[in-house]
């Protein structure tokens, strides 16, 4: 059996949000077993996996991918939408647009340290919008 529908996030500041409660807060009942895949809409954010209990490793994030993906490279082409546009699309490509996440006992199966991240990679990014399916 396969469940799909759509969860509107609200508007966060570019940078790496914890996002698990949202999205469990939003879920129907989950099966026994199965597997969920969690999707984000966009060409400017992503979706990864990582620590949920120490917010510097957010920070860290945000460091070390302005130094791998600088703003205002005279390389990109792409710099109508302003100077945080091409840089948000290559990091998106970098962290992808979804997760699977197994299922077991009715709850994701997340391990005891992991949560799951919004990466905002857009000075104003807006709403953004999942699409979760549930395979059981």
């Amino acid at each position: 059996m396969i469940k799909q529908f759509e969860i509107l996030l609200p508007s966060f500041s570019r940078g790496y949000h914890l996002i698990t409660n949202l999205i469990e807060n939003n879920l129907p009942e989950l099966p026994d077993k199965g597997i969920v895949n969690i999707f984000v809409q966009h060409t400017s954010a992503g979706l990864t996996i990582n620590e949920n209990a120490d917010s510097s490793v957010r920070v860290d994030f945000e460091t070390v991918f302005n130094k791998l993906v600088p703003e205002n490279s005279r390389d990109y082409i792409h710099t109508i939408e302003g100077p945080d546009d091409m840089p948000a699309h290559i990091k998106s490509s970098l962290v992808g647009q979804s997760v699977t996440i197994p299922i077991t006992n009715k709850r994701l199966n997340l391990g005891i340290w992991q949560g799951i991240y919004l990466c905002e990679f857009r000075n104003s990014g807006g709403r953004r919008k999942l699409v979760i399916t549930i395979y059981s």
